[in-house]
């Protein structure tokens, strides 16, 4: 069995028969928590669906800007010494090829006079550590429009539990390069651009499987992918980030049809 799925005992009622309580077995998305440290020191714990680990780390240090490239990873490895049994498998540890500064991954709110904690604030920010995305990529709609049915035929996972996300990476052409299925959509997301990293393969087009957050574009320029898409849709501040960060930003892809809410201009 895929260790993206686990298999549970269940008691289940069903149509005229829901009067009876049925023991049968059952499939379920596999959730378990995963410890980044580096040099020996936590510096983050997100809860992943097991497999793929080494690219759910990498993309994780390139989205939140610890490092720009796979050449300031020195080691990145599963550690070999765990507190317990149940700790195997999930602890990642990291050497980079400068010492790191864990006060950079304290949180910050951003606030001035005029605006308070709000959107415009986070996309100063933003601005701040990440320049706009310049790319000259087209993108035709036929390719856009084939996208949805060939992230949906990579779920196998999904297709057995209902309970994974799924992001994918593609080129102009529609060709797939690496497609990953996990419960959080932002380790998918990770995964797939530590994939990249990794594969020194560039991309452009990140389709996701679910809801685009202004998260999910900061990862897009964080890995410098001009196009978000996806089949649910964005939120506000998603579009305002796109459209400031230079990201096509496109939603409600499914079925031939599809929103765009920013830098259109690169669809076909």
């Amino acid at each position: 069995m895929s260790e993206l799925i686990r298999s549970v005992e269940v008691m289940r009622t069903s149509g005229a028969r829901a009067h009876q309580l049925l023991r049968e077995s059952d499939l379920v998305a596999c959730e378990e928590p995963l410890e980044l440290q580096i040099d020996g020191q936590s510096l983050a714990v997100v809860m992943r669906t097991p497999g793929h680990d080494e690219e759910l780390a990498t993309g994780f240090l390139l989205t939140e800007g610890i490092i720009k490239s796979v050449d300031e990873l020195v080691t990145l490895r599963h550690c070999t010494t765990v507190p317990s049994p149940e700790a195997e498998d999930n602890v990642m540890q990291i050497r980079l090829a400068k010492p790191f500064d864990f006060s950079r991954m304290k949180r910050h709110f951003f606030a001035t006079s005029s605006c308070g904690v709000c959107g415009k604030a986070t996309i100063e920010n933003a601005l701040r550590v990440s320049r706009p995305v310049t790319s000259n990529t087209t993108i035709a709609r036929d390719v856009l429009a084939s996208l949805p049915e060939k992230l949906r035929a990579g779920q196998v996972a999904f297709e057995q539990t209902g309970g994974l996300h799924a992001a994918a990476l593609f080129d102009q052409r529609g060709q797939l390069h690496v497609l990953r299925e996990d419960v959080g959509r932002h380790n998918a997301v990770d995964k797939v651009i530590g994939w990249s990293m990794r594969a020194d393969v560039s991309a452009s087009i990140l389709m996701v499987s679910g809801r685009l957050s202004f998260e999910l574009v900061q990862k897009c320029v964080a890995a410098r992918i001009p196009v978000l898409a996806g089949i649910s849709a964005p939120t506000s501040l998603a579009v305002e980030m796109a459209d400031a960060l230079g990201v096509t930003l496109i939603g409600f892809l499914r079925g031939g049809s599809m929103n765009g809410y920013s830098h259109s201009e690169r669809i076909a």
